[in-house]
């Protein structure tokens, strides 16, 4: 082997060490998630609110600088409505989590479903299968909660996020395990 293709083989452990260790921070992450679902779902309503907020205060910048008055109106609308949203998920985080809840049921059904089309295409390598297991599951929980719906909200958010993370961090690992063994295969010829 040339030593180029040595650097290659070792870029390649190195980096599938870095991904299966961040996948078992993603796996902690997870289970401290689980074990406090009410906390997981209200940082996530505060979180998106102080996105929103943010988005708000930006699209009033720019209706202030808009050239024509209707321009200039339509933004300044957009954004006052946009920044009293933002507010209201920061102030009231646990009312948010009814909407979010949904919003994450479709999210996490459209994620397993990209997950599933990821782990056919890269069948039949190892680690195929905890990528399919991943995307299966998501789509099963947004399914599950997505059903549950409105009673799920107080909790769902804060449990399918920490389920969510845990699970692509098993994926995590499981690509980073295989990308290690195929440089070590590499490297050995």
């Amino acid at each position: 082997m040339t030593a180029p293709d040595r650097a290659s083989a070792h870029e390649v452990k190195r980096d599938a060490r870095m991904l299966m260790l961040m996948g078992v921070v993603m796996v902690i992450l997870g289970l401290l998630a689980l074990g406090a679902p009410l906390v997981t779902g209200v940082a996530v309503a505060v979180t998106v609110g102080s996105f929103v907020l943010l988005g708000g205060i930006l699209q009033l910048i720019l209706g202030v600088k808009a050239e024509s008055w209707g321009s200039r109106i339509f933004g300044i609308i957009l954004g006052l409505v946009a920044v009293v949203c933002g507010l209201l998920l920061i102030a009231h985080p646990l009312l948010s989590l009814g909407f979010l809840t949904l919003l994450l049921a479709g999210y996490f059904v459209i994620d397993g479903m990209f997950q599933v089309v990821q782990a056919l295409d890269i069948k039949p390598d190892r680690g195929w299968g905890a990528t399919l297991l991943a995307g299966v599951m998501s789509v099963l929980l947004g399914i599950l909660v997505w059903r549950q719906w409105p009673l799920s909200g107080a909790w769902a958010v804060g449990v399918l996020v920490g389920i969510k993370i845990l699970l692509s961090g098993w994926s995590m690992i499981a690509c980073g395990s295989l990308g290690h063994r195929v440089a070590q295969t590499v490297g050995e010829s």
